[in-house]
């Protein structure tokens, strides 16, 4: 979970005279610049591929190529941000910009590889084997003049939300200073938390989407089994963990409180808009006029498992202690390479 190119001998993030690197643009935290160059930014950046999207979507009859865009755009304007930017401003190579970045700076920015890739890899790979539009979509574009509202009320506003969810890896590769001035032995140890958080996420996450690829190819009966077993929508609940590392990375680095409203913003959107709300409706409207047993299902499991959070009592399920332990390997593969990387 780190970068492969090694830090400075002389990198000490905990120094003070490492609070504005020499790539950075000195933005303090009430900097209205802040908004210039992130949120921005990144509106014009998602916009685009949204419009792009948008423009392949309808030409193929398949909203979903929305979802493939969720996870790629946010690697892409990660590594923008944090590498692209400096080499164009400041004329310098790849490998000078990736030796400019903090430790932390570089864990954040493999995490949020990591996790998009493989998210990316997995929604194009269901989608393609699936051959047909993601059933949730298949109702919507029957509403007359679909595609005609589609850009503006469907693909734009996912575009803003992106451009919030992303502060966590955009603000800390902007802004010269910290707010958060603490210990080179706390840094290490909210640095830590935010890989364990991380890989504890990251493993609900594919573990998830595992355990539902693995029953479907046997049963066609809800999954109810493994981390499936501990909330209805497990994948949802790794994603939003993964998210809010991103932002308590940032208090091991660069830090401005704003980064919050990205994890907070996911989590809203996973919720309320196009994450497990969006998911139970579809399936309660097909599986009720389709598969009345998988209704029954569906309507049981709902009274017996949250939707999001898991009961305290579920946080001694043996695959709740494998997500936690998914955590401690993380921290420890993550202390490894820094330990290397200093000698």
């Amino acid at each position: 979970m780190a970068f492969l190119i090694p830090p400075s001998a002389l990198e000490n993030q905990a120094s003070s005279s490492l609070h504005s690197p020499p790539l950075r643009c000195n933005i303090t935290p009430s900097d209205v610049g802040i908004l210039k160059s992130t949120l921005l930014p990144s509106f014009s950046l998602y916009s685009t591929l949204s419009l792009a999207t948008y423009i392949a979507a309808e030409a193929t009859n398949r909203v979903e190529l929305k979802d493939w865009l969720w996870p790629s755009a946010q690697v892409l304007n990660a590594w923008w941000t944090a590498i692209g930017q400096p080499m164009c401003k400041h004329d310098i190579s790849f490998g000078a910009a990736c030796k400019a970045l903090l430790w932390t700076e570089r864990v954040l920015l493999t995490c949020v590889t990591i996790w998009g890739t493989r998210l990316f890899a997995r929604i194009a790979c269901r989608s393609l084997s699936r051959g047909t539009d993601d059933a949730r979509y298949d109702a919507i574009k029957k509403e007359p003049g679909f595609w005609k509202r589609a850009f503006l009320k469907i693909f734009l506003p996912e575009a803003a939300a992106l451009s919030v969810i992303s502060l966590p890896f955009t603000v800390p590769f902007t802004m010269g200073e910290t707010t958060l001035p603490i210990g080179n032995d706390m840094v290490n140890i909210v640095r830590a938390l935010g890989v364990g958080l991380f890989a504890a996420g990251f493993a609900m996450e594919a573990m998830a989407d595992a355990q539902l690829g693995l029953h479907r190819q046997e049963r066609t009966d809800l999954c109810r089994h493994g981390v499936w077993g501990l909330v209805r929508h497990p994948n949802y609940l790794g994603d939003t963990l993964v998210h809010f590392s991103f932002a308590l990375l940032n208090m091991a680095g660069p830090f401005n409180p704003i980064v919050i409203l990205g994890p907070v913003t996911n989590y809203l959107f996973l919720r309320f808009v196009g994450g497990d709300k969006e998911i139970e409706t579809s399936q309660e409207e097909r599986y009720k006029s389709q598969d009345p047993h998988k209704y029954g299902q569906l309507r049981q499991w709902q009274r017996e498992k949250n939707s999001f959070w898991p009961d305290l009592r579920d946080l001694v399920n043996p695959w709740a202690l494998a997500v936690a332990s998914c955590g401690f390997i993380g921290v420890v593969i993550e202390e490894g390479f820094r330990g290397a990387y200093d000698m």
